[in-house]
């Protein structure tokens, strides 16, 4: 489980992550406009116990988390506001802010994530996930049952956007 100590590293390891295993899909103007806003530490997971971290030899190499809030992506950086929990019942919950070490790619460092998160989102009583989607990571969401809903482009500042991939599950009852 991620905590306040490990907010540095994670502030280090985010731009390492997207500048190297996101540049295939994106330009280095969109990186670089969505670094801090889109790409970036969300504190409230966490504060609210729901962000996990991958260690090996005491240095975090992948994190990734979910959300019982109403955030779909993003960094606290761009909230004004408290992010209103959401409803078990009749909200989706949300799989956030996954970032691995491109030095660690392609190992199982998601994949572990994922299974942590989609235990933890069941366990909390939420029966649907949803998730804004990276090009690149749409095919590890895929693998794990999540069908396309829409795709669509987060406005980012310079007049730039960012494509992503709306993505949704549902548990069996």
């Amino acid at each position: 489980m991620a905590n306040y100590h490990d907010i540095t590293t994670l502030e280090e390891l985010i731009p390492l992550s997207v500048r190297k295993l996101q540049s295939s899909c994106y330009s280095s103007a969109q990186i670089e406009a969505a670094l801090g806003t889109i790409f970036g530490v969300d504190r409230q997971l966490i504060r609210d116990g729901t962000y996990f971290v991958v260690e090996n030899d005491r240095k975090i190499v992948g994190c990734g988390g979910w959300s019982k809030r109403r955030s779909l992506f993003g960094s606290d950086s761009i909230r004004t506001e408290p992010d209103p929990e959401l409803d078990p019942k009749r909200d989706m919950a949300r799989i956030r802010a996954f970032f691995v070490h491109p030095a660690w790619a392609r190992q199982g460092i998601g994949r572990s994530i994922m299974v942590a998160c989609e235990q933890a989102i069941v366990a909390a009583g939420f029966r649907r996930v949803e998730i804004s989607a990276t090009l690149v990571g749409e095919r590890l969401y895929q693998s794990f049952g999540y069908k396309t809903v829409e795709h669509y482009e987060i406005p980012m500042s310079g007049g730039l956007s960012l494509p992503v991939v709306r993505m949704s599950k549902s548990f069996g009852t």
